[in-house]
């Protein structure tokens, strides 16, 4: 199997280079369970959180656990966008996205109870990859229309473009059949 090598705050893992769809592979990045790779991206990411921001936003699964990372070593709260409506949730607010790395529409739900706390806010999204941006433009939309100013975003990596719009620890390319 190919793989394509990536240091996170000093932590260097070989990733195995997957395809998407024919003649589209990328280097696939999942913290889940890696706890020493979760940790220094997370302390990492942190060092870099501007000061003025009050909360941070994740889309739940494998951006979960850098975003407990985050706000422990920074001190700011976070909030869950939940990828499922649960029945307890409160006038919950509603997305669709098209993520590249699933290929098919995915729900965003924000508890109408988690508003309040994301209401005149300075807010920076966590997540663990950015790509193509629909996660973020999604969430984004969620926090403005909730009345939250997204002020940063913070990823272990970009993908593909290099982007200027974020803060990131590395960037993995696209591998693209020749």
């Amino acid at each position: 199997m190919r793989t394509f090598p990536v240091n996170i705050g000093g932590v260097s893992r070989e990733l195995p280079i997957v395809e998407l769809k024919p003649g589209l592979s990328v280097a696939l990045f999942n913290m889940l369970g890696d706890t020493e790779v979760t940790e220094a991206a997370g302390i990492a990411l942190a060092r870099k959180l501007p000061a003025e921001v009050d909360i941070l936003v994740t889309p739940e699964v494998k951006a979960l656990t850098l975003a407990h990372v985050v706000s422990r070593e920074c001190g700011k709260p976070y909030v869950v966008v939940r990828k499922t409506q649960k029945p307890y949730m409160i006038n919950p607010v509603v997305r669709e996205v098209l993520s590249i790395t699933t290929g098919k529409p995915q729900t965003l739900v924000l508890d109408g109870l988690d508003v309040e706390h994301l209401k005149g806010k300075k807010i920076a999204i966590v997540d663990d990859v950015v790509s193509t941006g629909g996660t973020l433009k999604s969430l984004s939309k969620i926090i403005e229309e909730v009345g939250g100013e997204v002020i940063a975003v913070l990823t272990v990596f970009t993908e593909g473009d290099e982007r200027d719009d974020v803060i990131a620890l590395g960037h993995l390319p696209l591998f693209k059949a020749e």
